[in-house]
């Protein structure tokens, strides 16, 4: 059978890592043993995996509101003039921003990543349409990829976003910005320093912040109060730091860094030399720590591979594989009672239609009874294939009253939902699966033991990332 165009790739990209990085090229086959788990489930297409789900380059997201600096700050990063900058919203796109090999920076469609299982946005359009009908074609609208020959880009991959503070509402962008937080190594929230009123921003804030601390990868967040010149040439630059640092208290951040910057190239207009001095010496500790931060990315990405895979496999065990379970318990109480009551019903029928008629001669059915053997059993055949009909027809039923409901959950995300949705189709579809187990189709005590088996490669793969970069014995040997 000829391999798809996905295991193609898969297939390229390991061998690519199995010169960069061996431990992240044992990933690829751990995550290739889950699809198989997966697709026994019926959890996942064919030609789908779980390795296009996940970046295999270091990924560092650039969030925040509109005029809050970002792409600024990314074209003083590059070293040159890469993204429009403006106060008002100058790009609406999640631009990926990544090393090229030519001459000049190249910008290419939103389909150059929606087709490309080298970057988080392999396949996002079905992610989109599931979400906001019809958006799904239009992934132009929404991605952008931009090619640059830096220096500073070389074997990482930026994502500009656009003002969170646009379309809020859209439904589309929101589910983007949350897959780029999810997949990225490193993640940099921009606050706009000129507006010492962040109260008014409380929505925008719950969800770049209020919705990021309770996460257990919340250490790659870093937060960045941009443009403090201006403030300092306006107001009192500690009073606004305070404002800014009482309305992210309100939203749980407590701890954590909090950085203070503006352009390098920015000469401060402020009268008191000391305050100019602090100022200036603050901007360049905490701009020096950030970029120190995107360079260690390269090893942060090697461990959130090996945590999307345990997450994956965890996943699987703890959280799809019991709710198929409980579809297809519900499924198979369904299926029981309503055969029972439909068979019961008519078995009743039979009996009143013939107790009335008078064809019964003691616990002889006589019309059946005189008939000769070889009539007798094409009876008997006739019944039991209405009946099984009958009772297929009853398991369906069941089973789309059960899908609805399915259809219906809003408490949990779309991918999962559509993935439950089709493997409980594939329960439904198997006739030889018996309703005296409530085990989903694909599942087993073999199954389990490959899961647990990928899950032991995880925590290899942790320790070998650990030898690769820890000696606690001092030892200098690898």
């Amino acid at each position: 059978m000829a391999k798809s165009v996905t295991q193609e790739r898969i297939k390229r990209l390991e061998q690519h890592l199995k010169q960069e990085n061996p431990v992240l090229a044992g990933c690829v086959q751990s995550f290739q043993k889950l699809d198989r788990i997966a697709r026994k489930l019926g959890l996942m297409d064919p030609d789908d995996s779980y390795a296009t789900q996940v970046s295999w380059w270091p990924v560092i997201s650039v969030l925040g509101t509109y005029s809050a600096g970002k792409s600024t700050f990314m074209n003083q990063y590059v070293g040159q003039q890469l993204q429009r900058t403006g106060n008002q919203a100058v790009d609406d796109k999640f631009t990926v921003i990544c090393f090229g090999a030519g001459t000049e920076s190249t910008s290419l469609p939103g389909l150059a990543l929606d087709s490309d299982p080298r970057f988080p946005f392999y396949q996002i359009s079905r992610d989109i349409e599931d979400v906001a009908e019809g958006e799904g074609r239009r992934v132009d609208s929404y991605l952008q990829l931009k090619t640059v020959p830096a220096e500073a880009l070389r074997g990482k991959i930026f994502i500009d976003s656009p003002g969170f503070d646009a379309d809020l509402q859209r439904n589309s962008t929101l589910l983007i910005t949350d897959h780029i937080i999810d997949l990225s190594d490193l993640v940099l929230v921009f606050f706009d320093a000129r507006h010492p009123e962040p109260g008014a921003m409380a929505d925008t804030l719950k969800h770049l912040v209020g919705n990021t601390v309770q996460r257990p990868d919340s250490t790659k967040f870093l937060y960045i109060l941009n443009q403090i010149d201006n403030t300092a040439r306006e107001d009192n630059p500690e009073e606004v730091v305070a404002a800014w640092q009482r309305a992210l208290a309100q939203q749980g951040l407590t701890a954590g860094r909090f950085y203070r910057i503006y352009a390098r190239d920015v000469t401060l207009q402020v009268d008191d030399p000391q305050v100019r001095e602090r100022l200036e010496r603050k901007r360049d500790e905490d701009l020096d720590d950030i970029e120190a931060r995107i360079r260690q990315v390269e090893v942060e990405r090697a461990y959130r591979v090996v945590g999307v895979l345990e997450k994956t496999a965890r996943h699987i065990r703890d959280v799809l594989v019991p709710r198929l379970a409980e579809a297809r318990r519900s499924w198979r109480s369904r299926t029981l009672w309503l055969s029972g009551s439909v068979f019961a019903l008519l078995a009743g029928l039979l009996l009143w239609w013939s107790w009335q008629g008078g064809h019964w001669e003691g616990f002889y059915l006589m019309p059946f009874a005189r008939l000769e053997v070889e009539f007798q059993i094409a009876v008997l055949v006739v019944a039991a294939v209405l009946i099984l009909a009958l009772h297929g027809k009853l398991r369906e039923l069941a089973g789309r009253s059960v899908l609805r409901r399915l259809q219906r959950s809003s408490d949990e995300p779309a991918r999962d939902r559509k993935a439950t949705e089709r493997a409980f189709g594939w329960n439904v579809r198997a006739w030889w699966a018996s309703l005296a187990s409530t085990s989903p189709r694909g599942w087993g005590p073999l199954q389990r033991r490959k899961l647990e088996k990928v899950l032991a490669e995880a925590d290899e793969f942790v320790q070998s990332l650990n030898d690769q970069y820890a000696s606690p014995s001092g030892s200098s040997d690898t």
